[in-house]
Parts: C-alpha cells; sequence; structure tokens
C-alpha cells in the first residue's frame, strides 16, 4: 500500500477541488459573509503566505482568541497546512490561566477578535513570546493600542499570495493543532492533535453510525471554535463539501433558530444549556425547524427530558453524545439499535439518553477495584479509551499524564456503567459522585429526574459534608420564567424515581447556576457557596 500521510492539506485541497461552490456563510459584528470554498482556499493560502512572511516556521505555535466565523475556519487550515501549530485559546478563562496557556505553548502569534484587544492588552508584559498580533476585524483601520505589532487579517490577505503552494512534506504524526482543558481546579492541562489524529477523528464524523456529515447537509456548529476544535466539525464539513453557517459573536435561542429557518440548517452541535435555552426559544415563538435532521448533544449529561421534548414534541432528531478535550473529542454517540425499535418509547428513551457507544476506531474498558466490569448496565466503574484520536500525554505535563495514562489507556475521570450492546452510561465524575454512607449516588440522575418536572429550566445536585453520613445530596434549582413549583412538589415528582437514601436531603431555588467557560454546570462553585448554608440547617 501507498506511504500516504494523513493531513489536513488534503482536506482543504478537496473542498476547493470538487466543492468551489459551495457555501460558508459567517456572521461578524458587522455583517454577514457569504464565500465560496475556492474563496475560503484561496484566503486561507494567503493568510499562510503571510504568516511566512512573518517569520512562522515548522512547528511554531499560533493563538487564536475568536468566534465562530470564517477568518477562524481559515485558520483551521492556513495554519496546520503551513505544518505550524493551531492553539485555539478559551478567551473566557480567567487571566491567570490566559497568561499560562499562551506561555505555556509559547505563541508566537495570536489571532483575536477585535473585542479581545483589552483582554490582551491587559497581559501584553506577561506574555514575551507574542511577537505580533492580527486583528480578525471586519474594521479597515487598526484601532488605537498599545500592542507593540498589529496586524489587519484583512490586509494580510490582501498582501498575501492566494496561489501559495503548501509544504509536501508534513507528515501525519506532525503536531497540527493544541487545546487546553477548561481547568475548575489546578492548570489547564494541554493536548496536541496530530494531522493522523485530525484525520481520522474528522473522517470518523462522516460515518453513518456517528454523525454522518456530508455534502448535502448544512451544518450549524454552535459549540465553540475554542472548544475541542468545535468538536471537529469545521474540519469534517470543510472536507466533505457541507455548507457551514458560522453564527459569530453575540449569540442568543432566537439567532440560532433564525439561522436554522434562514439557511435550512440540517444539523448542530451544542452542549446541553444551549439546548435547553433553544427549547425555551422554541416554546415561546414560531419558528420553521423542520429542516433539521439532527441536533447533536455534548459536553455533559443531557437529561432524558430534554431528549422527550425535542423529538416528541419538535420533532428534532435528538444524538447524545460523549467525549473530552483527550478523546479530539468525539467518543461515543447514542444511536439506538435496529433491535430497540421494538422497545417502548419510554425505553427507547432510556437509550437515547445514555451516552452511547464507543466510535468506530476506539477501544473503551470500565475499571473498577476488581478489574474490568460485568457488561452488565449496572456495575460501575472508571471510563478508559484508547484509539487513534486519544491523547497519550499532556503537553508539558509528565506528572498529569502519569496520572490519567497507564499502559496505553487514558483514564477519563468519568464513572459509567455498559450494558451487554456496548452502551454506555456515564453516572457521574468521579470528583461529583456523593458517596453517602458508604454508598454512591449519582449526581446526574437526580439531576435528570428533577429537570423532567416541566416547571424547572435547570438543575445541578451536589454533595454537601454531613456529620452522620459523611456527604448528603442537595438540589438546585433554577425555574423556567412564571413557572411556580414548590420544593414538596419537587419531592413528590422524584421520589417514585429513585430509592429513598438516595433523595437530595434538600431543594434549593436559585436564580441562576454558575457554569464554566463551556457551559457546564460549575459544582465546584455551588459547593462553596452552599456548604455554610446547609451546615447550618442541620
Amino acid at each position: 500500500m501507498n506511504n500516504f500521510q494523513l493531513t489536513t492539506t488534503q482536506m482543504l485541497e478537496r473542498a476547493e477541488k470538487y466543492f468551489s461552490q459551495k457555501e460558508v456563510v459567517s456572521r461578524t459584528d458587522l455583517k454577514v459573509h457569504r464565500l465560496t470554498y475556492k474563496e475560503v482556499g484561496q484566503r486561507c493560502r494567503s493568510l499562510s503566505d503571510s504568516l511566512e512572511a512573518l517569520g512562522i516556521k515548522k512547528g511554531d505555535r499560533i493563538g487564536t482568541l475568536g468566534w465562530n466565523h470564517h477568518r477562524h475556519l481559515e485558520a483551521y487550515f492556513a495554519v496546520p497546512n503551513m505544518n505550524a501549530v493551531l492553539h485555539t485559546i478559551n478567551f473566557r478563562l480567567p487571566q491567570e490561566h490566559l497568561i499560562y496557556v499562551i506561555n505555556d505553548a509559547e505563541d508566537k502569534v495570536l489571532l483575536i477578535d477585535a473585542q479581545f484587544i483589552g483582554l490582551i492588552e491587559a497581559i501584553k508584559d506577561e506574555i514575551p513570546s507574542v511577537q505580533h498580533v492580527i486583528l480578525m476585524t471586519d474594521e479597515e483601520n487598526i484601532p488605537e493600542t498599545s500592542l507593540p505589532s498589529v496586524y489587519l487579517y484583512e490586509s494580510l490577505i490582501e498582501q498575501g499570495d492566494p496561489t501559495y503552494q503548501y509544504p509536501e512534506n508534513i507528515q501525519e504524526n506532525d503536531p497540527a493543532g493544541m487545546c487546553y482543558t477548561s481547568a475548575t481546579t489546578g492548570k489547564p492541562k494541554g493536548v496536541v492533535y496530530t494531522h493522523r489524529s485530525t484525520f481520522l477523528h474528522s473522517m470518523a464524523l462522516g460515518l453513518a453510525e456517528t454523525t454522518g456529515v456530508q455534502e448535502e447537509d448544512v451544518s450549524l456548529p454552535l459549540v465553540p471554535m475554542f472548544h475541542v476544535n468545535a468538536w471537529g466539525f469545521p474540519y469534517a464539513a470543510t472536507w466533505f463539501g457541507t455548507k457551514q453557517v458560522l453564527p459569530g459573536p453575540n449569540v442568543t435561542p432566537q439567532l440560532i433558530l433564525e439561522l436554522i429557518e434562514q439557511e435550512k440548517v440540517t444539523m448542530s452541535a451544542g452542549v446541553p444549556t444551549i439546548w435547553l435555552g433553544v427549547a425555551q426559544a422554541l416554546e415561546q415563538g414560531n419558528y420553521d425547524t423542520s429542516s433539521l435532521k439532527a441536533v447533536i448533544c455534548g459536553g455533559s449529561a443531557a437529561p432524558k427530558s430534554l431528549i422527550a421534548l425535542y423529538e416528541d414534541r419538535f420533532n428534532i432528531p435528538f444524538i447524545h453524545a460523549y467525549g473530552m478535550t483527550e478523546t479530539s473529542p468525539v467518543a461515543t454517540l447514542s444511536r439506538p439499535l435496529s433491535k430497540h425499535k421494538e422497545l417502548s418509547r419510554e425505553e427507547q428513551l432510556d437509550i437515547k439518553a445514555t451516552q452511547g457507544r464507543v466510535v468506530p476506531g476506539l477501544e473503551v474498558r470500565i475499571i473498577n477495584e476488581n478489574g474490568e466490569v460485568p457488561a452488565d448496565g449496572e456495575t460501575m466503574g472508571e471510563l478508559t479509551i484508547r484509539g487513534p484520536w486519544i491523547t497519550d500525554q499532556y503537553y508539558n505535563a509528565p506528572d498529569k499524564t502519569a496520572e490519567s495514562v497507564k499502559d496505553g489507556w487514558l483514564y477519563t475521570g468519568d464513572i459509567a456503567t455498559i450494558d451487554e450492546d456496548g452502551f454506555i452510561q456515564v453516572v457521574d465524575r468521579t470528583k461529583d459522585l456523593v458517596k453517602s454512607g458508604g454508598e454512591w449516588i449519582s449526581t446526574v440522575a437526580l439531576e435528570n429526574g428533577l429537570m423532567a418536572h416541566e416547571a424547572v429550566a435547570e438543575a445541578s445536585v451536589i454533595g454537601i459534608p454531613h456529620e452522620k453520613w459523611q456527604e448528603r445530596p442537595l438540589g438546585v434549582v433554577v425555574l423556567k420564567e412564571g413557572a411556580d413549583v414548590t420544593k414538596e412538589e419537587l419531592f413528590e415528582f422524584i421520589t417514585p424515581m429513585f430509592v429513598k437514601w438516595w433523595l437530595p436531603d434538600d431543594i434549593v431555588f436559585v436564580n441562576e447556576i454558575p457554569k464554566t467557560s463551556v457551559g457546564k454546570f460549575l459544582k465546584r462553585a455551588l459547593r462553596d457557596e452552599l456548604s455554610d448554608y446547609y451546615l447550618q440547617e442541620q
């Protein structure tokens, strides 16, 4: 067989050659841009040429702080295709973490949206590796800034050569990109993706058993492009000639629904909090979502009630997925098997609410103190994964690597079960499980039970210290706008779902549940805020 290197260059070249007139629709601060893949390809080459003129060489890291738009998409290809490394940065990180990831990666250039100038000005003296800042903006002039070396993105596109030829000596195991985990404790951990891992992960997204991205689709990625490469959809969509709709800044549920209706979006991906907001907007407004053939939900567990709402009320297929920064990220998806068609609707929803089966190409095991757990759907253990797009080390962090990578397997920190068909149910994070009297209680299951109530918009369950039982669960609930329900009514609602000792000791109503920078519930903040309250109540 050919010794054929698997690189991101091939993805863009295929789009340029076979899908030259397909559209990329991009919303920015000032307007909506409509470009063809031919134009995107030319702009990518111009950007690569201009970056080379700025002194960027093989292996140099290029950081980005940007929303989901065409310029960010162009960086996805222009940077790795010239054998540099794309480092997508979460601009919602606290300042100390932002400084840390830029310095740890040693970014030489930052491509940033203009609104983040102040963010970089505030830390410019603490990020010595950064030599140039490029503003990804529609503006035609550089705003007043204290940054020393600033360029306009569009000026570099004009100056660059749109026929620039990418190097032919890129090796598939060369680094193509890197992301850092969003740490709630400690420092973020860096994960480096190779050309090969990106290529194979993108190919997996095109499988009918996974997301089935194809030419006839219209893709709307709502997961940020800084969050594990928008789950790989920009790469796969470009490669397969899919029309892309990039929503830009200040995205609201109403804007999402307008884009779906106007651009005839067929698939979209985001975290549960996004889909909870969109569901509320759908209940209040009149939008045409008939083009959608799937919404993909990951990042944290989606409640069964949310899946039922989308599929049974809105007639929108809902795909539950699981992954993490370390898995590129797509590792499992929940697509019921043909035999499940004979099950009751409630049983089908139980299947769809699992994290699903491992994506072809990967392997999973669930391990506890007794070894690999039986496939009985009940015995719990830590989920471990290996495969060609699973990390085998953290960047510059051998101690963290030793904790998480053992004998070629990534230990995810997620506690899960697996059934005879390979369907995985993530029960909790190891750090979020409630240990009450020596027995484990799943906060995810309790959250799903609470969110099944029609009055509940969001629910989180945390473990609170208890003098007798070590820990007990506490429910934290946000009600839907205009809804009214008492905690007694919520207890009555969830009591039939769980054994008595699993039930929360109390339910607290709040206006908002704090979230991480990628939209997950920030349970550490809840525990800090509510522990004292709960101890006083005992």
